[in-house]
């Protein structure tokens, strides 16, 4: 008889061995172990690192598999397919997470406090890093493929934590990157108020904020952003500088309004009487403000038609006054003011009373006759 030449392969806990299905059953599945005489047991617990209800959810008859030996028995070797995928799991995953990479995964489960993933292990997405906004219910992400980075990740105690939010915000944060570049200091654009701040409202210029200090609201004076704008309002908006490398973008919607001097001759013309604010005093005059965001200057020389050592004299800060319209310049913003000039005509008006023109033949007797014939009497 001619001896055989095959020999069993002495197998021990810890090979790695190649096994090809032979059936599959409810709780296990038994499979053919290259270079060995007996068969191969995989239990459900070690088909995947995920949990199955069935075992043909993760093997089929005739797959071959690469397993690793964990209970060697008499007729019977126990193997696992689980430990296999895990241990190529954990490099590719180590390389991965160190290179930051973005992977995809198929949501495979979700339960409480986030998303279960496989990928070769259990990877676990928190409910907060799922999206970047709140999301109420998750039932509609399983068997979604989500593209995930990697945010911790612990071979030893077999932890590994995901995040899609971060695959976001790396978009977001490229867009961004891409819109400051694209925006140029002096460009005028159309934005959406997103927040009100006690300094200002931030505007969306399309992907990225920019701000509208208080200061640059409107031409008059804003105590507090919501008197002029309202979240969700769109806006004109002027860039009026942006600095990459802070990603701070400076707007103004003021400069995109009329200025308070345009047209400032049709509204104030020479010879013009106007109510103004007295807003400061200075040593040469008062400025007054006649317009929002207009101020003219009356000369020391015309607070009044008496000699005025201060304007301090004449006139305080917020007393309301009349003036008249001396001289106005649009393009170098001045416009000349005067009190006194005011003060002069009213005294010049004429408040004496007009006689009747007399008549012909008129006499002082004819006034007092009466009374001189009563005297000759």
């Amino acid at each position: 008889m001619i001896e055989e030449q095959y020999e069993a392969k002495e197998i021990k806990v810890g090979d790695i061995v190649k096994g090809i299905v032979t059936k599959v059953e409810d709780k296990q599945v038994i499979v053919d172990v290259e270079n060995s005489k007996v068969d191969g047991i995989i239990p459900i617990s070690e088909l995947s690192s995920l949990h199955i209800e069935k075992t043909s959810d993760a093997a089929s008859e005739g797959d071959e598999l690469t397993l690793e030996v964990t209970k060697v028995e008499e007729e019977t070797l126990i193997l696992s397919k689980r430990k296999v995928d895990a241990k190529k799991a954990w490099e590719t995953l180590a390389a991965q997470f160190e290179a930051n990479e973005t992977i995809e995964a198929e949501v495979k489960d979700v339960v409480k406090g986030g998303l279960v993933v496989d990928l070769g292990v259990r990877g676990f997405v928190p409910a907060s890093l799922v999206e970047d906004h709140f999301v109420e219910d998750f039932s509609d992400y399983k068997g979604k493929t989500l593209s995930f980075k990697i945010v911790e990740i612990d071979q030893e105690n077999n932890r590994l934590i995901l995040s899609h939010k971060a695959v976001l915000q790396d978009e977001k944060n490229k867009s961004k990157r891409k819109r400051l570049e694209e925006i140029q200091a002096g460009q005028v654009l159309q934005g959406t108020v997103q927040r009100l701040t006690d300094f200002g409202a931030f505007v969306d210029i399309g992907g990225i904020d920019g701000l509208v200090h208080v200061s640059q609201l409107s031409y008059q004076h804003v105590d507090k952003p919501s008197d002029v704008v309202n979240v969700g309002d769109i806006v004109q908006v002027k860039v009026l500088s942006v600095d990459p490398d802070n990603e701070r973008i400076s707007l103004s919607i003021k400069e995109t309004l009329p200025g308070p001097w345009a047209s400032i001759g049709e509204k104030a013309p020479k010879g013009a009487v106007l109510q103004g604010t007295v807003k400061r005093l200075v040593s040469f005059g008062a400025f007054v403000e006649v317009f929002p965001g207009v101020e003219g200057l009356v000369h020391i020389s015309q607070l009044s038609n008496k000699h005025v050592g201060t304007p301090h004299e004449v006139v305080s800060e917020g007393q309301q006054v009349e003036v008249k319209v001396l001289d106005v310049n649009e393009a170098d913003q001045r416009l000349s003011l005067s009190i006194k000039e005011l003060q002069e005509q009213s005294a010049n008006e004429d408040h004496s009373y007009e006689l009747p023109e007399e008549t012909t033949g008129f006499q002082f007797s004819d006034v007092i006759g009466d009374q001189l014939k009563n005297f000759k009497k």
